[in-house]
């Protein structure tokens, strides 16, 4: 049976996730955050550093760092996990070349800047086993929050499924960033995480904590098919789409949405330095 630590950021309502066995202490880390504060454009480790703790605590064999999507609400932490932990290689979705396809243009990335996914060291089909030491986890690809989301799914106990639904109180990922479809979304919650065995827990990329209540992470199956406040058995594709479409045209930006995607899509790399030393986030204007 697995363990599972989570870690909330509270700056952006992130949750990371160390998974671990603990009869062989092989581990992975699940979505890690890099600090970031926007006013004085200076990132900081405190998140990642409190995930290396807990690892060195347990005496953990990390065997890898999980992405579940490009994040556009928090800027990856995998870069400063992996500087630790040498030999943990990055995962994440085959897909995330759509997203790197998409931003490109956005960003006016050079010619050096790959659309492969070259960045990251592991790129999953979906279906795909992998295992990490004793741990093993199908791949589950979710998209509609993004084009390149995936979601791990380890035995008939967990499904980590990063911004595709969160607790049954607040519902589902929006749709309206470049690539999001809400009919993809509804496929992937109605169609595949709804079909995923009652009792297993559903571990959500955020928690935002609505009505300020306390911090929720995880729900079965079985509540977000009988209590999602968004979508159930019962709910049409028509009106999913039609509800988080016009719910969407709310939504503010993310504030961390142009430093977070132009680092995600390296696998949490900082751009290269300009002749004077110095790295450089751009910034489109419309």
């Amino acid at each position: 049976m697995i363990q599972v630590q989570e870690f909330f950021d509270t700056c952006t309502s992130t949750l990371t996730y160390v998974v671990w066995d603990p009869a062989s202490r092989d581990a992975v880390v699940i979505d890690p955050v890099l600090d970031y504060d926007p006013a004085a454009s200076k990132v900081s480790e405190t998140s990642a550093e409190k995930v290396l703790g807990f690892i060195a605590s347990k005496e953990l064999r990390l065997h890898l760092i999980l992405e579940t999507h490009c994040h556009a609400d928090h800027l990856s932490g995998a870069q400063a996990i992996k500087r630790k932990h040498s030999a943990a290689k990055i995962g994440i979705g085959r897909k995330i070349t759509e997203a790197q396809k998409l931003f490109k243009d956005v960003f006016d990335f050079d010619a050096s800047f790959k659309t492969d996914g070259s960045q990251f060291d592991l790129l999953f089909d979906e279906g795909q086993r992998v295992s990490a030491g004793s741990l093993e986890f199908r791949v589950l690809f979710t998209p509609g929050h993004t084009p390149a989301c995936a979601s791990y799914i380890f035995g008939e106990e967990a499904a980590f499924v990063g911004d595709a639904l969160f607790m049954p109180d607040y519902g589902s990922g929006r749709c309206d960033f470049p690539g999001g479809d809400a009919s993809e979304l509804y496929r992937t919650i109605h169609d595949k995480l709804f079909s995923l065995p009652a009792g297993m827990k559903i571990y959500t990329g955020h928690d935002y904590q609505p009505g300020g209540r306390p911090l929720k992470f995880w729900a079965t199956v079985e509540e977000e098919r009988t209590t999602n406040v968004h979508v159930k058995p019962q709910t049409t594709c028509d009106e999913f789409v039609r509800f988080r479409t016009e719910r969407d045209k709310t939504l503010s930006a993310p504030k961390l949405l142009l430093p977070a995607v132009q680092l995600n899509l390296r696998a949490g790399r900082m751009p290269e330095p300009h002749k004077n030393g110095r790295r450089y986030l751009t910034i489109p204007i419309e």
